[in-house]
């Protein structure tokens, strides 16, 4: 799995101001939010396109928010310059996922096929509807499975780059 290790992952993104002492609202995609936190030293890449390295961010949940405050910065006029930032990390700072658990990053540009062995195109990205993650195929056209394991996602294989599904390739 080392193929990706210095890929980037997208974390969360700076909100906004919190308050006028320099704390900044995040957004976060990580499972829980806070966990955000867990994972640093973060990648900071500007609405511009600047890049920054960062480490020493502290963070509390307060209510529907996630406030953050970053070393050195404490002034409101900064963290709105700051607002749209995107909060990445490299791969490899990620823990080894579970057995039978994936990071949507790994399994992104895989191949899928069928169980009967009909090529469907490559995975293009997930997302979640609340219910269960869907994986998104591109290929001659756009597909949606349900990533349910065993019942759609029977097998997904990392040294043969493929996920097979049992899927209809006409749906």
């Amino acid at each position: 799995m080392n193929k990706d290790s210095e890929r980037r992952i997208l974390l969360g993104r700076v909100a906004g101001a919190f308050g006028v002492r320099g704390e900044l609202k995040l957004e976060s995609w990580t499972e829980p939010r806070s966990a955000i936190f867990k994972y640093q030293p973060w990648i900071l890449r500007s609405p511009s396109g600047q890049e920054s390295e960062l480490t020493g961010v502290r963070g509390r949940e307060s209510g529907k928010a996630l406030i953050a405050t970053f070393p050195g910065v404490d002034d409101r006029n900064v963290v709105e310059a700051m607002r749209g930032t995107e909060i990445y990390i490299l791969r490899s700072a990620l823990p080894p996922p579970k057995p039978d658990e994936y990071y949507w990053v790994d399994l992104e540009g895989l191949d899928v096929q069928t169980v009967e062995g009909v090529k469907l195109g490559q995975v293009s990205h997930l997302f979640n509807t609340g219910s269960n993650d869907v994986l998104v195929v591109r290929g001659d056209r756009e597909r949606m499975v349900p990533f349910v394991m065993d019942d759609f996602i029977k097998s997904v294989d990392f040294e043969a780059n493929l996920v097979v599904v049992d899927w209809d390739p006409e749906f």
